[in-house]
């Protein structure tokens, strides 16, 4: 897991999108993925995981888990 505090202004995504920074000027770790959003205007702890199953479970809807914002 890599645990990484999102500068404001990034977009929570690896591959590129406009002339938007992204999560690949930050992490260089391949095969991991954001377990969870934020918005491109906010900053914080973004959880991110080279384990499917667990990434699934963490940011789908359907595991019900109790999140803070």
């Amino acid at each position: 897991m890599v645990l990484l505090n999102k500068p404001c202004g990034t977009i929570c995504q690896f591959s590129p999108s406009g002339d938007k920074p992204t999560l690949s000027q930050w992490v260089d770790r391949p095969g991991f993925y954001p377990a969870g959003r934020l918005d491109t205007d906010s900053e914080g702890l973004l959880l991110l995981s080279n384990d499917g199953p667990f990434q699934a479970r963490i940011a789908s809807p359907a595991g019900k888990l109790w999140k803070t914002y």
